[in-house]
Protein backbone atom coordinates (compact mmCIF):
# COMPACT_ATOMS: atom_id res chain seq x y z
CA UNK A 1 0.00 0.00 0.00
CA UNK A 2 1.04 3.77 -0.58
CA UNK A 3 1.74 5.83 1.66
CA UNK A 4 1.66 9.41 1.44
CA UNK A 5 3.00 12.48 4.09
CA UNK A 6 2.23 15.96 2.96
CA UNK A 7 4.41 18.96 4.59
CA UNK A 8 4.75 22.86 4.18
CA UNK A 9 1.67 23.64 5.35
CA UNK A 10 1.75 26.58 7.75
CA UNK A 11 0.57 30.41 8.67
CA UNK A 12 1.16 32.69 5.69
CA UNK A 13 -0.52 36.37 5.24
CA UNK A 14 -3.25 37.12 2.38
CA UNK A 15 -1.38 37.66 -0.64
CA UNK A 16 1.83 35.22 0.19
CA UNK A 17 2.69 31.88 -1.49
CA UNK A 18 3.21 28.37 0.54
CA UNK A 19 4.78 25.40 -1.33
CA UNK A 20 3.28 22.28 -0.38
CA UNK A 21 4.77 18.89 -0.59
CA UNK A 22 3.69 15.01 -0.68
CA UNK A 23 6.26 12.00 -0.29
CA UNK A 24 5.30 8.77 -1.57
CA UNK A 25 6.48 5.05 -0.82
CA UNK A 26 7.28 2.69 -3.07
CA UNK A 27 8.98 2.51 -6.32
CA UNK A 28 6.15 2.62 -9.06
CA UNK A 29 5.01 6.26 -8.16
CA UNK A 30 4.81 7.14 -12.00
CA UNK A 31 1.96 4.83 -12.53
CA UNK A 32 -0.06 6.94 -10.27
CA UNK A 33 -2.14 10.17 -11.20
CA UNK A 34 -1.77 12.41 -7.69
CA UNK A 35 -4.03 15.04 -6.52
CA UNK A 36 -4.31 17.48 -4.10
CA UNK A 37 -7.91 17.87 -2.21
CA UNK A 38 -8.91 20.66 0.54
CA UNK A 39 -11.55 20.76 3.76
CA UNK A 40 -11.72 24.18 5.22
CA UNK A 41 -13.82 23.72 8.74
CA UNK A 42 -17.80 23.37 7.75
CA UNK A 43 -17.42 22.56 4.34
CA UNK A 44 -17.17 19.09 2.15
CA UNK A 45 -13.79 18.20 0.66
CA UNK A 46 -13.13 19.58 -2.28
CA UNK A 47 -10.91 18.45 -5.24
CA UNK A 48 -7.82 21.14 -5.80
CA UNK A 49 -5.82 19.92 -8.55
CA UNK A 50 -4.30 17.16 -10.03
CA UNK A 51 -1.41 15.43 -12.38
CA UNK A 52 -1.33 12.51 -14.18
CA UNK A 53 1.17 9.81 -13.94
CA UNK A 54 4.02 11.17 -16.42
CA UNK A 55 3.50 14.86 -15.00
CA UNK A 56 2.24 15.56 -18.63
CA UNK A 57 -0.95 16.50 -18.13
CA UNK A 58 -3.06 19.04 -15.32
CA UNK A 59 -6.38 19.33 -14.02
CA UNK A 60 -7.28 22.46 -11.69
CA UNK A 61 -10.27 23.53 -10.20
CA UNK A 62 -11.88 26.87 -11.10
CA UNK A 63 -10.52 28.35 -7.75
CA UNK A 64 -6.74 27.01 -8.31
CA UNK A 65 -6.67 28.01 -11.47
CA UNK A 66 -3.86 30.85 -12.52
CA UNK A 67 -2.61 31.04 -8.50
CA UNK A 68 -1.81 26.91 -7.98
CA UNK A 69 0.55 25.29 -10.15
CA UNK A 70 0.83 21.31 -9.16
CA UNK A 71 4.12 19.13 -10.12
CA UNK A 72 5.70 15.90 -9.61
CA UNK A 73 9.10 14.70 -9.45
CA UNK A 74 8.95 10.86 -10.34
CA UNK A 75 12.55 10.19 -9.63
CA UNK A 76 12.12 11.47 -5.76
CA UNK A 77 8.78 10.07 -5.48
CA UNK A 78 6.82 13.66 -4.51
CA UNK A 79 4.11 15.79 -5.69
CA UNK A 80 4.09 19.69 -5.14
CA UNK A 81 1.72 22.46 -4.61
CA UNK A 82 2.91 25.51 -5.34
CA UNK A 83 0.42 27.97 -4.10
CA UNK A 84 0.57 31.86 -5.16
CA UNK A 85 -1.49 34.89 -3.97
CA UNK A 86 -3.47 33.04 -1.26
CA UNK A 87 -5.89 34.41 0.25
CA UNK A 88 -8.24 33.52 3.68
CA UNK A 89 -10.80 31.53 1.48
CA UNK A 90 -7.52 29.32 0.92
CA UNK A 91 -7.65 28.43 4.46
CA UNK A 92 -7.80 24.48 5.27
CA UNK A 93 -6.74 20.87 5.45
CA UNK A 94 -4.62 20.05 2.22
CA UNK A 95 -4.69 16.00 1.58
CA UNK A 96 -2.59 14.54 -0.81
CA UNK A 97 -4.01 11.78 -2.94
CA UNK A 98 -2.96 9.21 -4.98
CA UNK A 99 -4.68 6.24 -7.12
CA UNK A 100 -3.69 3.02 -9.21
CA UNK A 101 -4.55 5.25 -12.44
CA UNK A 102 -1.92 7.45 -14.46
CA UNK A 103 -4.65 9.34 -16.04
CA UNK A 104 -5.93 12.81 -14.56
CA UNK A 105 -10.02 12.38 -14.47
CA UNK A 106 -12.20 11.99 -13.07
CA UNK A 107 -11.86 13.69 -10.08
CA UNK A 108 -12.42 10.72 -7.98
CA UNK A 109 -12.48 7.77 -6.68
CA UNK A 110 -8.42 7.58 -5.06
CA UNK A 111 -7.06 5.51 -3.25
CA UNK A 112 -4.14 6.75 -1.28
CA UNK A 113 -5.05 9.38 1.04
CA UNK A 114 -2.16 11.26 3.07
CA UNK A 115 -3.30 12.64 6.75
CA UNK A 116 -3.26 16.30 5.66
CA UNK A 117 -1.23 19.76 6.35
CA UNK A 118 -2.64 22.75 7.43
CA UNK A 119 -2.89 25.59 5.69
CA UNK A 120 -3.91 28.94 7.45
CA UNK A 121 -4.28 32.51 5.48
CA UNK A 122 -4.79 35.43 7.62
CA UNK A 123 -5.96 38.67 6.51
Amino acid sequence: QVQLVESGGGLVQAGGSLRLSCAASGRTFSNYAMAWFRQAPGKEREFVASISGSGNSRDYAGSAKGRFTISRDNAKNTVNLQMNRLAPEDTAVYYCAGRNNRYVGPRRDYDFWGQGTQVTVSS
